[in-house]
C-alpha cells in the first residue's frame, strides 16, 4: 500500500513523508519568531493578545496533522483551516508572511496538484499585499518576486513528481518482466526435466519391460518342450524386473545406473558386458559380442550412465525393430575420449526419409520395420543424441535399408594420461 493511500495525503510531495518533521519545525519556529517580533513592536495588547492567540491556534492546527483520520475530506478542512488563521494573522503583522514558505510545501503535500497550484498562488497574492502595506511606494519586485519563485518552485516539484513516476512505471515493469522471466524459466525446467526423465525411462526402465516380455513369451514358449530353458527364461525376467526396479528408483533420484556403482575403472566396462550377456539370453538366437580397446579408466558417473543407457536403448531397437542376426558392442578407451559403437547387420532404416512424408516407397517387410521402430528409433536416437549434447558429447548414427546400423556415442575425458587399471 502506497503512503497516500495509508495517510490520504495526495500532493506532489506526499511520498517524502521524512519531510512533515521538519516543515513542522521550520513552521513553528517562524511562528514563534513572528509572534515575538510583533510584540516586541507593538507591545502586549488587545491586538497583541489577539495576535498571540490566533498564533497559537495556527500552531494547534499546524501540529494535529498527523492526528487527524484518514478520511477524503480531511485534507481540504485542514488546509482550509490553517490557511485562513495564517492569512488573518498576515494581515494583521506582514512578519507572519514568511510562515508561508512551510506551509506551502505542506499543501503541496496534502492536496492535489490543481488544488495546491491555486492555494499557493492564492498565499503568495496575500503575501504580496501585506509586502506593499508596510512599503513605500509600489515596487514591482515585490509583486513579480514571490510569484516568481512560487511558480518555479511548483513547477520544479512537479517536474520531480512525474519524473519519479516514470521511473516507479519502469520499475513495475522490470518487476513484472522479471516475474514473467522466471515463470518461463521454471516452465522451460520443468518441460526440460519431464525430457530428461521420458529419455531415461524409454531408455532403462522402457527396454528392460520389452526385454521382460520378450523372456516370458520364449518362456511360454519352451514351457512344455524345455522346461528347464523356461524357468531360466523366467528367472532372468525376474532378475531384469529387480533392476527395473532398482534403475526407477536411481532415475528418480538422479544417479547413476546400479550397475555403475563403485567408480572403479572396470565398473562401465563390466556393465556394459553383463549388458550385453544379458541381451543375448532374449536375442532369439542372435549372436551378440563385446569388445573392449584401450586401458579402462574412471570415467565419470553421469557419462557412464549415458553410454550404458546408449546401449541398452541400441541393443533393444537392434533386437527387436531390426531383426539383426549379429550384433557387436564394441568400448574403446582412448587418451582423450571414451567411445561406444553398437553394430548390427539388421534391415536398417532410412536417416533422410523416415517419418517425412514423400518418402519412396518400401517393400512390405520395410514397411512393417518401419511402422514398429520407426517411433521407436525416433524416439531413442532422438533422446541419445540429446543425451550426448546434455554432457559435451557427440553421437553419431549411420544406417540405410537393408545395411544394418551403427551407433556411436563418445564423450571427452580429462587428462591425456591414461590410467591403467588395478586388473
Amino acid at each position: 500500500m502506497s503512503v497516500s493511500d495509508q495517510t490520504g495525503l495526495r500532493g506532489i510531495l506526499a511520498p517524502v513523508a521524512s519531510l512533515d518533521r521538519w516543515l513542522q519545525i521550520v513552521f513553528l519556529a517562524l511562528l514563534a519568531t513572528s509572534a515575538v517580533r510583533y510584540l516586541e513592536r507593538h507591545g502586549f495588547g488587545p491586538d497583541g493578545v489577539l495576535v498571540l492567540a490566533g498564533a497559537a491556534l495556527l500552531a494547534v492546527a499546524y501540529s494535529v496533522r498527523p492526528l487527524l483520520p484518514t478520511r477524503a475530506w480531511w485534507p481540504t478542512a485542514w488546509v482550509v483551516t490553517v490557511t485562513v488563521l495564517w492569512a488573518l494573522l498576515t494581515l494583521a503583522a506582514p512578519s507572519f508572511a514568511w510562515c508561508a514558505v512551510p506551509l506551502g510545501f505542506a499543501v503541496l503535500q496534502v492536496l492535489p496538484f490543481r488544488g495546491a497550484v491555486v492555494v499557493v498562488v492564492l498565499m503568495t497574492g496575500l503575501v504580496t499585499a501585506a509586502e506593499l502595506r508596510i512599503a513605500d511606494g509600489v515596487d514591482p519586485t515585490v509583486i513579480v518576486g514571490p510569484i516568481g519563485i512560487a511558480v518555479v518552485t511548483v513547477l520544479v516539484y512537479r517536474a520531480l513528481q512525474r519524473e519519479s513516476a516514470a521511473r516507479q512505471r519502469l520499475l513495475d515493469e522490470l518487476t513484472d518482466a522479471q516475474d514473467e522471466l522466471l515463470q518461463a524459466q521454471h516452465r522451460a525446467g520443468a518441460l526440460a526435466e519431464r525430457e530428461r526423465l521420458s529419455r531415461e525411462i524409454h531408455d532403462s526402465v522402457g527396454q528392460q519391460l520389452s526385454s521382460i516380455n520378450l523372456l516370458l513369451q520364449a518362456a511360454e514358449q519352451d514351457w512344455s518342450a524345455r522346461p528347464d530353458a523356461a524357468r531360466r527364461h523366467v528367472r532372468t525376467a525376474a532378475a531384469t524386473a529387480r533392476e527395473g526396479l532398482d534403475e526407477v528408483r536411481r532415475v528418480v533420484r538422479d544417479l547413476a545406473p546400479a550397475s555403475l556403482e563403485g567408480g572403479s575403472a572396470e565398473a562401465l566396462p563390466d556393465a556394459l558386458e553383463r549388458l550385453v550377456t544379458d541381451a543375448a539370453a532374449t536375442g532369439d538366437g542372435a549372436a551378440l559380442e563385446f569388445h573392449r580397446h584401450g586401458d579402462a579408466r574412471v570415467v565419470p558417473a553421469a557419462v557412464a550412465g549415458a553410454l550404458l543407457r546408449s546401449a541398452r536403448g541400441a541393443l533393444a531397437n537392434a533386437l527387436e525393430h531390426a531383426r539383426a542376426r549379429r550384433v557387436v558392442v564394441s568400448l574403446t578407451f582412448q587418451p582423450d575420449e571414451v567411445r561406444l559403437d553398437v553394430r548390427d547387420d539388421g534391415v536398417g532404416f532410412d536417416l533422410e526419409g523416415s517419418g517425412r512424408r514423400g518418402a519412396p516407397d518400401r517393400s512390405a517387410g520395410e514397411r512393417a520395420v518401419g511402422e514398429r521402430g520407426a517411433g521407436e528409433r525416433g524416439h531413442g536416437l532422438r533422446g541419445l543424441r540429446e543425451r550426448a549434447q546434455e554432457l559435451g558429447g557427440r553421437a553419431e548414427i549411420e544406417s540405410a535399408l537393408g545395411d544394418g546400423t551403427t551407433v556411436s556415442v563418445s564423450f571427452p575425458l580429462e587428462g591425456g594420461t591414461s590410467e591403467r587399471s588395478a586388473s
